[in-house]
């Protein structure tokens, strides 16, 4: 409950949940769990509906994929459950910022790549005092 209060970061807290459900409308959902929402009645001072999304989990910007960002930001009328943006044979799955976490992309060499450092290919040579 106490998570629900102040935990902000991880989902939605109850002053958030409240303003949805008095305000919002569920537009759709990703792959990923969250959920988009469109205001009911609020229209503001540019004269468009407001959206907002409420993550699954942790807050982090970069779960939200590129079709569901485009509606967000106004650039598609229609979001991606009625209008789904073609998608084309090269295209990859959308994946989040993933820096921070253990399925980070860490180079050989990395201090952070379990501590194992490849060996020296033999053109380097050590400095020493003269």
């Amino acid at each position: 409950m106490l998570s629900k209060i102040f935990g902000w970061w991880n989902g939605a807290t109850i002053g958030t949940l409240f303003t949805i459900a008095k305000r919002g409308r569920l537009v759709g959902a990703d792959e990923n769990g969250n959920r988009y929402y469109e205001s009911r009645d609020n229209i503001s001072y540019d004269g468009r509906r407001r959206r907002w999304v409420t993550y699954n989990g942790y807050a982090e910007a970069s779960k939200v994929s590129a079709d569901w960002y485009g509606w967000l930001h106004y650039t598609f009328a229609e979001p991606p459950t009625v209008q789904p943006l073609p998608r084309r044979s090269w295209e990859k799955d959308h994946l989040p910022n993933l820096t921070g976490t253990p399925l980070a992309w860490r180079p050989p060499g990395s201090l952070a790549n379990e501590g194992k450092r490849p060996a020296a290919t033999g053109d380097y040579q050590a400095w020493t005092p003269e």
